[in-house]
């Protein structure tokens, strides 16, 4: 990644909070009712997190709290922390935890997912699983959410990663009118995701798996550090 003056990077993140903001102050309301319908493999990277007996899990771009609240139905004796940059969303997702009975055992913070402090934030500086659900082709930076993602986690802990694949094994029409209606959200889909995951895995000593879901439409990657 090349790198960028402090400055710089600190204004495109605030404008990239103002825009998700703006995005969101009223889709937020509909959001998890159309979103099921073409975010798909959510579900699979839930089950598939095997949180230890207590152990942490933060997901970035936690959005309305949806994958949060289920994880928290799946494992309940994992603590979980939610990170957004959206403070829109972050209202939404506390009146799901609250209404749930689960805020309890949820903690939300307000953040940018490509540069947070976990312990000044959430008192926890590392955590057995970190999760992006289709986040990441939201976020400008988004290799360094990767960076950061592995960053937090404990030694032997893992990434998990469902996102918006390249669809090479569908239409090229379906192809070009998802990707025109994604547009109209501030969605891009990271063509080059694999090969980033690959990059930092290598730098970082992590294990990576990868699959192709649905034809293409989406991608499964799970991050495993030694």
């Amino acid at each position: 990644m090349e790198a960028q003056p402090l400055g710089a990077v600190a204004a495109a993140n605030a404008d990239h909070a103002e825009r998700m903001d703006g995005v969101y102050r009223w889709q937020r309301h509909i959001y998890d009712l159309t979103r099921k319908y073409y975010l798909l493999g959510r579900d699979r990277l839930i089950a598939e997190l095997d949180v230890p007996a207590n152990g942490t899990v933060l997901e970035l771009g936690c959005g309305t709290g949806r994958n949060l609240v289920l994880t928290a139905r799946r494992y309940p004796q994992a603590r979980l922390f939610g990170l957004d940059i959206s403070s829109e969303m972050l209202e939404t997702a506390r009146t799901a935890l609250e209404r749930r009975a689960l805020a309890d055992r949820v903690m939300l913070a307000r953040g940018d997912a490509t540069a947070f402090d976990a312990q000044a934030l959430f008192g926890l500086a590392r955590f057995d699983r970190v999760f992006v659900s289709y986040a990441l082709s939201m976020i400008p930076d988004w290799q360094r959410t990767i960076a950061q993602a592995l960053a937090v986690l404990e030694p032997g802990g893992s990434l998990h990663i469902v996102d918006f694949g390249g669809q090479d094994r569908l239409p090229g029409w379906f192809r070009r009118m998802l990707h025109g209606w994604l547009a109209r959200f501030h969605v891009a889909p990271r063509d080059n995701l694999r090969e980033a995951l690959e990059s930092e895995c290598v730098r970082t000593g992590a294990n990576l798996s990868f699959k192709t879901l649905y034809r293409g439409y989406a991608v499964l990657a799970t991050a495993r550090r030694t």
